[in-house]
């Protein structure tokens, strides 16, 4: 399947009467467009910035049932995660899949807490009993050998057994672009880089259309629209305002940070669960699936700084390295950071009257959705192994303006790039799990030329057919695109991606219309925010 062309479909935003107009294109916009169109709704998903570029390129990539809700008393919660982890893993097989996940047991003398050990077996049956066990494996007690095999650096002198349990994990950039490509097989017309800039009401004081920007030629366009849901995340604040007239504070920002070092370093085969000494919070260790580096997050503080673009810290790199030192003899330090990413959690403010907690890992993770009575709806809250369910309600919700609606059909619905051809080789496989269906098409395209079966990112298995198969199918519009978020390059490697961002400017200029000229400005806005980010947490550029 051919992706159609981004200005084909900003064409067809001024020249169509939509049901309805998702603002916002992460996971649970994306969400929102499948699931109503699905259903036979005719609609338009707009994002101010690339798909997925907001908190759904910057999470923790794991599709999971959340064990520490359950010390919360969340337990419909973790249900409900739970669910939606198997409905992911079954809809989305290449792209989501089960990772075990290791909890270190640590004593003394060879002996660990019997209330400590209780207490995670308790709540790991709970886990499982809760839908943990519908990914085909239950929680287990492992030996200190078993767990060493794991993770070899984990610390021997107090170490005396663990605990194994299963939940998944997923590439969320890839997921959120894979739901917009599944929204476009069902007809909604898609535009990264188009900003909502206002919402035009009737007479009835009912929402109409939505006046938006082309961020790319500048162009001004009015969406007409009978319905609106706003799907912002960190940013519906923004169109709560925008659409109500006052200024509004429904979301409370949290700050989760990670950081990449190479796996030599820190080596793991699965995930694992590290207590934070003198904090009441865990954070994971996660090896990256395709290429030698191991993921470490995350953190969870209430931020209020701008919402574009945040930038982890110095002491917020050294409080996860520290975590991990603390149960590892790896002895992590900041030059050992190959990468480090930062986003924004879109959590549910307290009630009026009542006092923020000062630890946002307090606040539920549960979503909402409002119904304003003047066609738009809102979906606040939430996390991305939600989305789909979140999607649901907010579509639902959306009958006060359509009237009657088809029930949902998500459930069930395999998402783009789902279909029976199977890797046979392990480059193939790895494509597969990033590709699914189109993955004949990328390494077709790989065979073209030297240039295009190489690796551009020195280090990386990305091959150059991937960026070219990002500009030219996947609506990719910039080297930050490419570089983070169609491959996970800056991610797993900064200084290697900047490294060879020009060699990658270069391999998609023709597809990109990209002049000389471009091809600088590209390369150069791509190192500098290498630059920016590398001296906000501390790191050596």
């Amino acid at each position: 399947m051919t992706g159609p062309r981004r200005g084909e479909e900003v064409d067809a935003l001024a020249s169509t009467t939509f049901d309805v107009v998702v603002i916002g294109a992460g996971m649970t916009g994306a969400g929102v467009a499948v699931d109503a169109a699905a259903r036979g709704l005719s609609v338009a998903l707009l994002d101010k910035g690339d798909l997925g570029s907001g908190t759904s390129s910057k999470s923790s990539k794991m599709v999971h049932g959340g064990l520490r809700y359950l010390q919360q008393r969340e337990f419909r919660l973790v249900y409900e995660n739970l669910h939606e982890r198997q409905r992911l893993l079954e809809n989305a097989p290449y792209l989501v899949s089960p990772l075990p996940f290791l909890i270190p047991l640590f004593g003394s003398n060879g002996v660990a807490s019997k209330t400590l050990v209780r207490g995670y077996a308790s709540a790991l049956r709970l886990y499982d009993l809760s839908g943990g066990w519908r990914i085909g494996h239950r929680y287990e007690r492992v030996a200190k050998d078993a767990v060493l095999a794991h993770f070899p650096t984990m610390r021997t002198d107090r170490l005396v057994a663990g605990f194994l349990y299963y939940d998944a994990r997923g590439d969320d950039a890839r997921v959120a672009l894979v739901l917009a490509r599944t929204a476009q097989h069902y007809g909604a017309r898609v535009a990264n880089y188009v900003r909502a800039t206002g919402v035009t009401k009737d007479r009835r004081g009912r929402v109409e259309a939505v006046a938006a920007r082309d961020e790319v030629t500048g162009r001004s366009l009015a969406v007409a629209a009978r319905s609106v849901v706003n799907a912002t995340g960190v940013w519906a604040d923004d169109v709560f305002s925008m659409t109500e007239g006052r200024p509004s504070r429904r979301v409370t920002p949290a700050k989760g940070v990670h950081v990449t070092v190479p796996r030599d370093r820190l080596p793991a085969d699965i995930a694992a669960v590290l207590a934070v000494p003198g904090d009441r919070r865990n954070v994971f260790v996660v090896p990256f699936e395709d290429d030698p580096f191991t993921y470490v997050g995350t953190t969870d503080t209430a931020y209020d700084g701008p919402l574009d673009d945040p930038c982890a810290t110095a002491e917020e790199v050294d409080y996860l390295l520290g975590a991990v030192n603390a149960s590892t003899s790896s002895d992590l330090r900041r030059t050992d950071v190959t990468g480090v990413w930062a986003g924004l959690r879109p959590l549910l403010s307290p009630p009026e009257g009542r006092r923020l907690s000062e630890r946002t890992a307090d606040l539920s993770r549960r979503h909402k959705v409002t119904d304003a009575g003047d066609g738009v709806v809102h979906v606040t809250g939430g996390k991305w192994t939600t989305y789909r369910q979140m999607a649901e309600d907010a579509v639902d919700a959306l009958r006060g303006s359509l009237g009657p609606l088809p029930r949902s059909r998500t459930r069930h619905l395999a998402l783009y790039g789902v279909d029976d051809w199977r890797p046979e080789s392990p480059e193939e496989a790895r494509v597969f799990h990033r590709y699914g269906a189109d993955a004949p098409r990328v390494l077709a395209l790989a065979e073209a030329s030297p240039d295009l079966a190489g690796h551009p990112v020195e280090g990386l298995a990305y091959r150059g057919a991937e960026f070219l198969f990002g500009a030219r199918e996947e609506m990719a519009t910039s080297l930050e695109d490419l570089l983070c978020r169609r491959t996970r390059a800056h991610l797993h490697d900064a200084r290697a991606a900047r490294d060879g961002a020009e060699r990658v400017a270069r391999l998609v200029a023709d597809e990109l219309g990209w002049d000389e000229a471009r091809v600088a400005r590209e390369v150069e806005a791509y190192r500098a925010l290498v630059a920016r980010e590398l001296a906000a947490a501390g790191l050596e550029p």
